[in-house]
């Protein structure tokens, strides 16, 4: 008799439990994936110090040392400019624009060095520490889930 179009209640209401359902399991993963690509920033500067590093020996037969975090010592989600004034600018490597860690590089030995790099993308005080040295790139000292 009568001709029915359209869904029930109970089935909307079931697309909308598991609409939600994937929502909370996208929307974390989500976020760590963005604070991974902010965080990826800081293994690449240091290998860059560390090939700038290893130039600047070929060359000058010396390690440059940069004893301080540059450009800040404390980091966090903000980027921060980079400023000149370090021992960077005697090595000849700068970023491309603001970066979101902090950068060092101490001479361990007369033939080593090790670079630091590290940052606190989500904010939570808890800072993910990279190094590398003459003969290994950058290794991630912190857990892979420090952001």
């Amino acid at each position: 008799m009568f001709s029915k179009k359209g869904f029930t209640l109970v089935e909307l209401m079931i697309v909308v439990a598991i609409i939600g359902i994937l929502a909370a399991i996208a929307i974390p993963n989500f976020v760590a994936m963005q604070y991974r690509a902010k965080r990826a920033e800081v293994p690449s500067n240091v290998d860059g110090i560390k090939t700038a590093q290893l130039a600047y020996d070929a060359a000058f037969d010396q390690f440059i040392q940069q004893t301080a975090f540059w450009p800040s010592s404390s980091v966090g989600k903000a980027q921060v400019v980079w400023t000149v004034g370090s021992a960077f600018d005697t090595l000849g490597w700068a970023p491309d624009g603001s970066v979101r860690g902090a950068y060092k590089v101490v001479s361990t030995s007369t033939t080593d060095f090790r670079v630091s790099g590290k940052s606190d993308v989500d904010g939570d005080a808890v800072e993910t520490l990279f190094t590398s040295t003459k003969s290994i790139n950058a290794v991630m000292v912190t857990l892979n889930d420090t952001y």
